[in-house]
């Protein structure tokens, strides 16, 4: 990113009908939305909607029957809701079984990497027969709690549900089964391993993605075929970056393939040497744009009022606040050097780490080691973050939701916030994730505000006005992208449903579609920036540790005032909210 000279303002006018198809901006939005394009129409034109539909409205009168019959929820409500949360439009459909299957990265192992690439036929039957005893366990443990429970329910129902000890003592039982159905459902995935051989797949996707990466280069003006010999190699570190970040330790301290890439791409930048003929490839913007793009359909409106006014407060009233403060603490306390340094520090911080940081990075035409040096402290942290809050949020004894929320709105990566979430409980996972949706919106408003700021304040040149088409010039397009698409599967999903939404558009569209290659988009624009990147370059930007010491003041501040404000919202002022949940 080229730093803009603040003593020229130009005003820039109407964007040319050209640049629709010669932008990154706009091709980054035009291939996210060939994928979108492509998976409404696979899971909606020729999709098991109309089967779905029977199978969730049968569920919903029985459900419904079981809810004016009883107190509580009954084995045959249960039942019911497992019936529609099985419904998964990407495992029910050829194109969702297709898309699957292309877009595998290395899988998980323990010891040696090759498990990740390759299971045999022997190697998949000796995992089951070990397996297979603590599953047939767990079966008989879901038989008997299920045993256990239909004959607390047949006393309960034989008392027309009036005595209160039987229906408590009833509610226990379904508890139980429910636990015994997942522990027999995890049991069942570690009995039933099949052998696989990712290298073939690996290639093609590679193949894929340089062809379709490409067609986006050469409209840009650049060389196709730089851009392929170069783009072996990222896909390549990117490829193995994936398998360290399955490794079992690796999993476990939540350190994922987008750490190891810029991990693995420094290394070999600062060792080795990149390749000058690998860095037409290391299109870092256009990978992770796209990606963004794609991020807009797990970002739907319905999921973010569901958890009401206390997270749309715990994000959207701490985020800005922390960022602008940190901002203000670098420029008059810090006295940070490089104002863009500065705010892309404090967006990737406060808002939602690496998404956040592009964009404001587009916003402000901040250098491109300004980037990458705020990129590596938000994943540093992160990895840091994620282990130690739910490790701390239990040693205190915090409320799951408490937690939950304070995750949510502190620990930048989606990814991360889930995995801590995960940590604490269900409830605790949902509020973190919903929270960091929520916080996700913010993207686009910060880039725009940025935008704004940087034009009328940071490069305004006195005695000069700024017009509108400099505003539209320095605004990251592609953030347009990320909101129609969070416009578009909102609606899709207001109007088809929760129980349908969840089989076609998460289970279907999302988590078979653009999800996948999200991923993969983003964890090559990850390797890019590693193999781009030069310690000596970053150098300069660390003098007197001053971007460390923006970051982790910064992350105090928000720290505190999330918990703060959680505390306040869930548990003060919106008591029956958090009581629902």
């Amino acid at each position: 990113m080229a730093q803009t000279d603040p003593n020229v303002v130009v005003d820039h006018g109407q964007s040319r009908w050209s640049d629709l198809w010669t932008k990154e901006d706009y091709l980054a939005i035009w291939l996210g939305f060939i994928v979108i394009a492509v998976c409404l129409i696979a899971y909606f034109g020729f999709g098991p909607k109309e089967e779905f539909a029977r199978k969730i409205e049968a569920a919903n009168q029985i459900q419904q029957v079981e809810a004016a019959r009883a107190p509580f929820k009954t084995i045959a409500w249960h039942e019911a809701n497992q019936t529609k949360k099985s419904l998964k439009a990407s495992s029910s459909t050829a194109f969702g079984k297709f898309v699957s299957h292309w877009t595998k990265h290395p899988g998980s192992w323990k010891s040696n990497p090759v498990d990740s690439f390759v299971r045999t036929e022997a190697q998949a039957q000796a995992m089951n027969e070990k397996a297979l005893p603590a599953y047939e366990a767990a079966k008989t443990a879901t038989a008997d709690a299920l045993a256990a429970a239909m004959q607390a329910e047949e006393a309960a129902a034989a008392a027309a549900f009036g005595d209160e000890t039987l229906n408590e003592e009833t509610k226990t039982k379904i508890a139980a089964w429910q636990a015994a159905v997942k522990k027999e459902s995890s049991a069942k995935a570690k009995a039933t391993n099949k052998p696989y051989n990712y290298i073939p797949t690996l290639i093609g996707l590679g193949i894929f993605f340089m062809i379709i990466f490409g067609i986006g280069i050469k409209m840009m003006g650049k060389s196709y075929t730089a851009f392929a010999k170069g783009f072996v190699i990222v896909f390549l570190v990117t490829v193995l970056a994936f398998m360290l970040g399955g490794q079992a330790i690796s999993k476990q301290y939540g350190i994922g393939a987008e750490a190891w890439g810029i991990l693995i791409g420094m290394l070999l930048a600062n060792t080795l040497g990149t390749p000058k003929w690998v860095l037409p490839a290391c299109q870092v913007e256009f990978f992770i744009k796209t990606g963004l793009v794609l991020l807009g359909a797990e970002v739907l409106f319905g999921k973010i009022m569901a958890i009401g006014t206390p997270g749309i407060f715990v994000a959207w009233v701490v985020t800005p606040t922390v960022l602008i403060s940190t901002y203000i603490f670098g420029q008059t306390v810090l006295k940070m050097p490089s104002k863009t340094l500065n705010i892309v520090i404090s967006a990737d911080m406060s808002v939602c780490g690496t998404s956040a940081a592009i964009a404001t990075a587009a916003a402000c035409r901040a250098k491109k080691e300004e980037l990458t040096l705020s990129i590596g402290l938000s994943l540093v942290f992160t990895a840091i973050m994620m282990i130690a809050m739910p490790a701390f949020i239990k040693a205190v004894g915090m409320p799951e939701i408490l937690g939950g929320a304070w995750i949510g709105g502190t620990i930048d990566a989606t990814g991360a916030v889930a995995a801590a979430g995960a940590f604490l409980g269900d409830k605790a996972m949902y509020v973190a994730a919903t929270i960091k949706m929520i916080q996700n919106v913010m993207i686009g408003v910060t880039a725009f505000c940025v935008a704004l700021y940087w034009t009328m304040r940071v490069e305004r040149v006195a005695g000069r006005s700024v017009g509108a088409g400099e505003i539209w010039h320095r605004f990251p397009k592609f953030v347009l992208g990320f909101l129609a698409a969070s416009i578009l599967f909102s609606i899709l999903d207001s109007n088809l449903g929760k129980d349908l939404s969840a089989a076609l558009v998460d289970q279907g569209a999302v988590r078979g579609g653009t999800r996948l290659l999200r991923g993969w988009f983003f964890a090559l624009s990850f390797a890019a920036i590693g193999l781009s990147t030069n310690f000596r370059e970053l150098a300069v930007y660390f003098k007197g540790g001053k971007p460390l010491i923006l970051y982790v003041c910064g992350q105090s501040f928000n720290l505190i005032l999330t918990l703060t404000m959680a505390y306040i919202m869930f548990y003060l002022v919106f008591p029956e909210i958090t009581a629902m949940i």
